[in-house]
């Protein structure tokens, strides 16, 4: 089942690199705290998308990793702010930043045209925290002269911090192409030919994960042993103590076995004793009652509790004040962090979403929302329909400005391929003739932040109104959705509420209005196969395998099929 992807920028490179330095200068312009310490790591992640943009394109252009004097110069800048992302960590975020120097090595990375940028998925979805890297290789053992590889996309900038918290060199960085579950590297030996020679030198690999396979730290350490390099001479910087996925071959396992492995598990940081998560949010909301909860799944969902996907769920905490009860929300470092704080601001204050009080680096602050779920609180249909159409418009016109997301071949390739798998080839032939007319509508399309998860599941009665949970996640989630044409959420509201013709034409016509935007009926009619495709794979793959996933999944499969009927 199609369900993940990578959703990529192209962005001109002299853009990405302004937009860092303008990151730096307000860092350095900021008070000491918190908030100057995240703008700072903000900074750092966006330089790491640039130097990780530049090797790529480098490498696309060879067909190989190679050195090069740009990446030597990425390399350079990028450890120089791990170093002052480390200085302000270590000095509880006291110690003054001096970013001419930074803006100096920064102002040496050149490159023309365009580079495709990736978001670090551990940052802006899986509580990452570059910190972490940096107190893992305080605490190997590991001395100066380790050599640090970064896997890009993501360890390009998590190598630096490695690099940093060991005194060590720049980094190198390498790309990983192939079967996902086998990767393999292409690089130049020259470029680590003296360090694999000499038996002194012992190796650090950086990167998130490991995930299903852990193929990609793997290959790195099977391209080092062909130079002659033993596993003992390696070792692995992970984001986390689990194992491997169910997807590890024999060999990969036995190199993992064979290597010592550091993870940088982010309660290093989030639960730090004097600079961690509890201090940040009493800068903001004041002392805590008592230690932050985590919260396992959703305790808001009533007597009917919601299928189960750990996949995509962020981390949720429980704060109590004496000013109320507090959500704390992992929502994403730097920019994607900053968006999202921004939206659920909107949100907020257009009344469609809980209070809000802070950022605090990655994590969102709102207050706790009582209340009953849609389904359990008897309220009058109209009167949710209204508030639905209400809140949609606001997205249309009262968000920032879309991301990337799926184009319309991307969607149908999904739904085409999903169906399949479910239903088999005669209703992917009929699904296929049907979305034939679906690229043509492109010129239609109003991309927008969509919220892409409009279940009833994710809607509280309060005393104060109706309330969209989890509003800001959806339409930056590590799926292949990403953002869409109100269309896309016009759909998702024709299945996830059962809505009439009757009901969906005063919809789109109250939507549309208020938003000052078209809502073309032949885009969402295309779009709910699609929808209903990408709900099946979701929910079909949800882990840990659950009955209420299952059932869902099966609901998904049935609506296709009924679907598919209807236009037969």
């Amino acid at each position: 089942m199609i369900v993940y992807g990578d959703l990529e920028r192209v962005e001109p490179a002299a853009e990405v690199k302004a937009s860092v330095a303008r990151a730096l200068l307000l860092a350095g312009q900021m008070p000491a705290g918190i908030d100057r310490h995240a703008a700072l790591v903000a900074s750092f992640i966006r330089a790491a998308e640039l130097v990780q943009g530049i090797s790529d394109a480098e490498f696309e252009s060879l067909g190989f990793d190679a050195g090069s004097p740009s990446r030597d110069y990425g390399a350079a800048l990028l450890l120089g702010m791990a170093g002052a992302v480390d200085l302000s960590w270590r000095s509880g975020f006291l110690t003054r930043i001096d970013v001419r120097h930074l803006l100096l090595l920064l102002s040496k990375v050149e490159r023309g045209g365009c580079v495709r940028t990736r978001m670090g998925e551990g940052y802006a979805h899986y509580c990452l925290y570059p910190e972490a890297y940096i107190e893992a290789a305080r605490s190997s053992g590991l001395v100066e002269n380790t050599c640090v590889i970064g896997i890009r996309s993501i360890g390009v900038g998590l190598a630096a911090l490695v690099a940093a918290g060991l005194g060590a060199a720049p980094p190198v960085s390498l790309r990983p192409v192939g079967d996902p579950f086998d990767r393999q590297i292409r690089a130049d030996p020259d470029i680590l030919a003296d360090k694999a020679a000499d038996p002194g030198v012992h190796f650090a690999i950086a990167d998130e994960g490991p995930g299903l396979s852990g193929s990609s730290f793997a290959s790195v350490a099977r391209w080092l042993q062909g130079q002659g390099v033993a596993l003992s001479r390696i070792h692995f910087f992970p984001s986390h103590q689990g194992w491997l996925g169910s997807a590890a071959t024999p060999a990969t396992r036995a190199i993992w076995n064979g290597v010592r492995c550091h993870p940088a598990p982010s309660d290093a940081v989030v639960g730090h004793r004097t600079n961690g998560l509890r201090s940040w949010l009493e800068k903001k909301i004041g002392m805590l009652d008592d230690p932050l909860q985590d919260i396992p799944g959703d305790c808001r969902a009533g007597k009917r509790q919601p299928p189960n996907d750990g996949r995509f769920a962020r981390r949720k905490l429980m704060a109590g004040t004496p000013d109320g009860t507090w959500l704390i929300k992992f929502a994403g470092l730097g920019d994607v962090g900053e968006r999202k704080f921004r939206d659920a601001a909107a949100l907020a204050g257009a009344g469609f979403g809980p209070e809000v009080a802070a950022l605090c680096h990655g994590f969102l602050v709102q207050k706790w929302a009582e209340g009953t779920p849609l389904a359990e609180a008897g309220v009058d249909r109209d009167e949710f329909l209204l508030v639905l159409g209400a809140y949609l418009a606001f997205r249309a016109r009262g968000l920032g400005p879309p991301g990337p997301g799926a184009s319309l071949d991307e969607l149908r390739a999904m739904a085409i391929h999903n169906t399949s798998q479910a239903l088999g080839s005669k209703a992917c032939v009929t699904l296929e003739r049907r979305l034939a007319a679906l690229t043509p509508l492109g010129d239609r399309l109003h991309p927008i932040r969509t919220d892409n998860r409009l279940h009833a599941w994710e809607w509280l009665v309060t005393k104060q109104g109706i309330l969209k949970l989890d509003a800001v996640d959806h339409c930056e989630a590590h799926d292949m959705v990403g953002c869409q044409d109100v269309a896309w959420d016009v759909a998702g509201a024709i299945i996830e509420h059962d809505l009439t013709d009757a009901e969906t034409a005063a919809l789109c016509e109250r939507v549309s209005v208020a938003a000052e935007l078209p809502i073309h009926g032949d885009l969402v009619a295309a779009m709910l196969p699609c929808y209903l495709a990408f709900q099946l794979g979701l929910w079909s793959t949800a882990t840990p395998h659950n009955a209420g996933a299952s059932a869902l999944a099966a609901s998904y499969a049935d609506k296709i099929s009924r679907c598919l009927r209807d236009q037969s």
